[in-house]
């Protein structure tokens, strides 16, 4: 399944006049740059469970998401990929389907769509039983990769990662990413993660029973960004979108990446960072999020 070519990923200076003398320098890793779908962190917290589907002969991938999951696009095309089938189960009812469930569908994920109240329900016992009668052999990734093999796997990108960056930043979903990052990078380097959800600093008590005891420290997710919650955004975020990517070249998804580097913004404002600290934003990927918006935007992608 290594079908995404590393070589793709570079670390992206900003434009100084973006930041000015907040900072020594920011710079972007642009996991965006691996792959057009399976883009960003997914492939890192897909890779070691697609692997581990085929060496057990499982068949069918099931995992889970909302309407706008970058996850569930991921997965859908990796098990393309690799010659498995995909099911993903989508939270809530929707009358048409988002941009990203209409690339899950084009890469032959079935959908099966479920109430919040079911959907709260999916890590009983009796889910996997049920889905097990209608699938053949199906090897359940939880949502968003989040399990060892997700953690695991996500603690690749720190390859990428010099020790000479102070603060190591992140927009969080289900926190899978920053568990990894925070188990492998330097622990003296701040891992902060930017929950693009309402009330999202709760993800850090799922984060911590995951952490390594001596890695447990200096970290944090931070809330304060979520321009309405999920998937919700505003002409504020649209105009800062367009105004970054003016400045940078580097074009941010609308759900999790640009509400992270307009709370960077902010918190360089108000003297959060230190004038010798040297900044890296990882850029998650997720791109194809913004179909809904892409008629507001300078930025363009394929």
């Amino acid at each position: 399944m290594d079908i995404i070519d590393e070589r793709n990923v570079r670390i992206q200076p900003l434009n100084n006049d973006w930041y000015g003398n907040a900072v020594a320098a920011v710079d972007m890793l642009r996991l965006d740059w691996l792959h057009p779908i399976i883009s960003g962190n997914k492939w890192y917290k897909l890779r070691l469970n697609v692997l581990y589907a085929q060496e057990h002969n499982y068949k069918t991938l099931v995992t889970f998401g909302g309407g706008h999951s970058n996850h569930l696009a991921a997965t859908a095309h990796a098990a393309k990929v690799a010659g498995l089938r995909s099911v993903g189960v989508v939270r809530g009812k929707y009358l048409q389907l988002t941009a990203t469930l209409e690339a899950c569908a084009k890469d032959g994920m079935e959908l099966i769509f479920v109430t919040q109240a079911d959907y709260s329900s999916k890590q009983e016992p009796e889910w996997e039983r049920e889905l097990a009668q209608h699938f053949d052999e199906i090897y359940i990734i939880p949502e968003g990769g989040a399990n060892d093999a997700g953690r695991k796997g996500a603690e690749l990108i720190c390859r990428f990662i010099k020790d000479s960056y102070t603060h190591i930043l992140l927009s969080v979903g289900t926190g899978t990413t920053l568990t990894g990052i925070r188990n492998k990078a330097n622990v003296a380097q701040q891992v902060i993660g930017f929950a693009p959800l309402k009330q999202g600093a709760y993800l850090k008590e799922h984060i911590a029973p995951h952490l390594h005891a001596d890695k447990n420290v200096n970290w944090d997710v931070l809330d304060a960004w979520h321009f309405g919650g999920f998937g919700k955004c505003t002409d504020e975020l649209i105009d800062f979108m367009n105004e970054f990517y003016s400045m940078n070249k580097i074009p941010l998804d609308v759900i999790y990446t640009s509400k992270m580097m307009y709370g960077v913004r902010d918190m360089m404002s108000s003297g959060y960072f230190l004038p010798a600290d040297k900044v890296l934003c990882i850029h998650t990927g997720g791109l194809q999020g913004n179909a809904m918006v892409n008629h507001r935007l300078l930025q363009h992608h394929s």
